[in-house]
C-alpha cells in the first residue's frame, strides 16, 4: 500500500472510511486471542464465526498460554481457526507476540478471550487499514456481568443488544476521553486510550516496534501503545467496532492495588508520564531526552565541558550520546602518547563506565523510545535551563522540532520522536524530514536568549559563582590546548558574572565565536 497522506498530529480527518457493507475488503486479517483457561472463549469464537468480514481473508489464532487442562477448540468457530501453544515464557504480552509471530495476515487484530464483538467488528477495524498503512485502530468496549448464554445464541444474534442489557453496561473510561478530544483528533497523547482488548494494526508496524514487552506484566498494552506513538502512527477509534467485555475490569475489583501494580512498569518505560517520575535522584530505564553530540575531531577538554553541562542541567532525566569514530579504536600494542586517536581514546576511557553516556559511531534515525532528542554543537555547552525550557515550549503546542538559531549560523534543535518517526514513514529516502514535520507537527525557529539566558550578577563580596557561570571544568577546557586536528574550544556560553556578562546573549555569543 503506497497511500500515505501527511496527517497533522493525530487528525485523521483526511481519511474517509468506507461505509460498513458498502466496500470490498482485500487485506487479510489475523485475529490473535491470548487465552489462559478462557472460560468465555467459546462465546468469543462464536461471535467471530458470525463476522461480516470475508472468511477467506480472516484467520483466528488462539494462543494457549499454559492452560490446565489445555484449551480445546469449540464446535462453533471461524473456519480458519488454529491453536498456537506457548512454548516459552508466559503472560499476555508473551502470548500476543507468540500469536503475531505465527500469523499470516497483513493486519494483526488483537482480541481478548473474554470479549464478544459485534458482527461488524473486524470489518470496521480493518476498513481503515485499506486506506493507509500507518494507523492503529481501536475498538469500543463496554463491561457487562456475564449472562447465561450459549455459543449458538451468540452466533445467531444480529446485534449485541439482543444478548446483553447494554443500558446496564459499564462504559469504558476511554470512550469519554475519545468524545472530549473530537474522536482523538485533538488528543495530545492518543496512545493513552489504546488499551489491549481490541486493537488492530499492520503486521509490519507490530514487528517494527518489537511487539509487546513480555517483562511488563501490568499495563503492557499502554506501554506498547506508547512505543507505537514513538513510531509515528495515527490512532483511530472506530465507534462502530463495538464489543462487550464479559466481567468487570481489575480496576473495579481492586483499584488501589491495580494502580500500584502498573506504576513501576510505566514509570520506567513511558517518560511522558511525568507524574510517575517525581522521585529525586532516580535513574529510569527510558530517558526523557537523548542529548546527541558529534565529537568527531574534538578535544577531550571540549567534550568534557559539554557532557558536564548536559548532565548538570535542571532536567536530569537525560542520557548523552557521543557520536564519533569509536570503531577506529583498536586494542593491542601501540604508542600510548603517540596514538593518532589520542583524544578519542581519552574520551572513551573517561566516559566508558558512566551508564548515562553512550558512545556510538552513528546516531539512530530516531531516539525511540525516548520522546525527545537534542542536537547541538558540542562547543556550545547547554545552560542549566536549556533543555527544561525547550521541552516546556514544544509541549505547549506539540511542536515537532524547535530550532534555536545560534549567532554563527549554526543551530541547536529539540526533536519530538513521534514527529521525526512520522516524517521517516512519509518521506522518500534522503528527503527533507523538516519539510514533512512542518506539515505534520510544525517546525519553529527561535532566538537563543531564552534557552541560554545571560548570567545573573553575584552579590558584592560573594565568592559564589553567578548562576550559569563557568565551573572548574569549564576553565580547564578553556586552558587546555586542543590536539590537532581538534577544533579549539570557544569561550563558554555560561560566561562568568561581570559588567560584560550583562550584555545580551547575542552579543556575548558573537564575541566568543570571533575570539575563537
Amino acid at each position: 500500500m503506497n497511500a500515505r497522506p501527511a496527517m497533522t498530529q493525530n487528525d485523521f480527518s483526511p481519511l474517509q472510511q468506507p461505509e460498513l457493507g458498502a466496500w470490498t475488503p482485500a487485506r487479510s486479517v489475523s485475529v490473535v486471542i491470548p487465552a489462559h483457561g478462557g472460560p468465555h472463549l467459546d462465546l468469543t469464537l462464536a461471535a467471530l464465526a458470525a463476522q461480516t468480514y470475508p472468511g477467506h481473508l480472516m484467520e483466528v489464532l488462539v494462543v494457549d498460554d499454559g492452560s490446565e487442562p489445555p484449551i480445546r477448540l469449540p464446535e462453533i468457530r471461524p473456519d480458519n481457526t488454529r491453536l498456537v501453544p506457548v512454548e516459552t515464557g508466559w503472560g499476555i504480552a508473551n502470548a500476543v507476540n507468540t500469536g503475531a509471530n505465527a500469523a499470516d495476515g497483513e493486519i494483526i487484530q488483537r482480541l481478548d478471550a473474554d470479549m464478544v464483538p459485534c458482527r461488524e467488528h473486524i470489518e470496521a477495524m480493518a476498513r481503515w487499514h485499506h486506506l493507509t498503512d500507518y494507523l492503529v485502530t481501536i475498538g469500543m468496549k463496554r463491561f457487562v456481568e456475564v449472562p447465561p448464554l450459549t455459543p449458538e445464541e451468540v452466533f445467531r444474534a444480529r446485534d449485541l443488544g439482543d444478548l446483553f442489557d447494554l443500558d446496564k453496561a459499564v462504559a469504558s473510561s476511554t470512550e469519554a476521553t475519545i468524545a472530549k478530544t473530537d474522536g482523538l483528533r485533538k488528543s495530545r497523547n492518543p496512545y493513552h486510550v489504546c488499551t489491549g482488548p481490541t486493537v488492530a494494526m499492520p503486521r509490519e508496524v507490530f514487528h517494527a516496534v518489537g511487539g509487546l514487552d513480555p517483562t511488563v506484566l501490568r499495563g503492557e498494552d499502554t506501554e506498547f501503545a506508547y512505543r507505537l506513538a514513538m513510531h509515528g502512527v495515527v490512532f483511530v477509534p472506530d465507534m462502530e467496532a463495538r464489543a462487550v467485555h464479559l466481567g468487570l475490569p481489575a480496576q473495579h475489583r481492586d483499584r488501589e492495588r491495580a494502580v500500584r501494580a502498573v506504576g513501576p512498569y510505566l514509570a520506567h518505560r513511558v517518560p511522558l508520564r511525568r507524574d510517575l517520575r517525581k522521585d529525586r535522584g532516580r535513574r529510569w530505564l527510558v530517558p526523557y531526552v537523548e542529548i546527541v553530540l558529534d565529537v568527531t575531531d574534538t578535544s577531550e577538554a571540549v567534550v568534557r565541558q559539554a557532557v558536564s553541562a548536559a548532565l548538570d542541567g535542571k532536567l536530569q532525566d537525560v542520557v548523552v550520546t557521543l557520536v564519533g569514530p569509536w570503531s577506529l579504536l583498536r586494542e593491542g600494542r601501540r604508542s600510548v602518547l603517540g596514538d593518532p586517536c589520542f583524544e578519542l581514546r581519552l574520551m572513551r576511557d573517561l566516559f566508558a563506565h558512566d551508564d548515562r553516556i553512550r558512545l556510538i559511531d552513528e546516531a539512530a534515525p530516531t531516539p525511540a523510545p525516548a520522546p525527545f532528542r537534542y542536537r547541538g554543537p558540542v562547543d556550545v555547552p547547554l545552560h542549566r535551563a536549556t533543555l527544561e525550557r525547550m521541552v516546556e515550549d514544544v509541549q505547549k503546542d506539540l511542536t515537532g522540532v524547535l530550532v534555536v538559531d545560534l549567532p554563527d549560523g549554526r543551530a541547536a534543535r529539540l526533536e519530538r520522536t513521534s514527529a521525526l518517526a512520522r516524517a521517516l514513514l512519509l518521506s522518500e529516502p534522503g528527503g527533507d524530514l523538516d519539510e514533512v514535520i512542518a506539515t505534520t507537527h510544525g517546525v519553529r525557529h527561535v532566538a537563543p536568549d531564552r534557552y541560554w539566558p545571560p548570567a545573573a550578577a553575584s552579590a558584592p563580596g560573594s565568592s559564589v559563582p553567578a548562576a550559569g557561570a563557568g565551573s572548574g571544568v569549564v576553565e580547564e577546557a578553556r586552558a587546555a590546548k586542543p590536539a590537532a586536528p581538534a577544533k579549539p574550544a570557544p569561550a563558554a556560553v555560561h560566561a562568568p558574572a561581570s559588567p560584560e556578562g550583562e550584555r545580551s546573549l547575542l552579543g556575548r555569543l558573537k564575541s566568543a565565536l570571533r575570539s575563537g
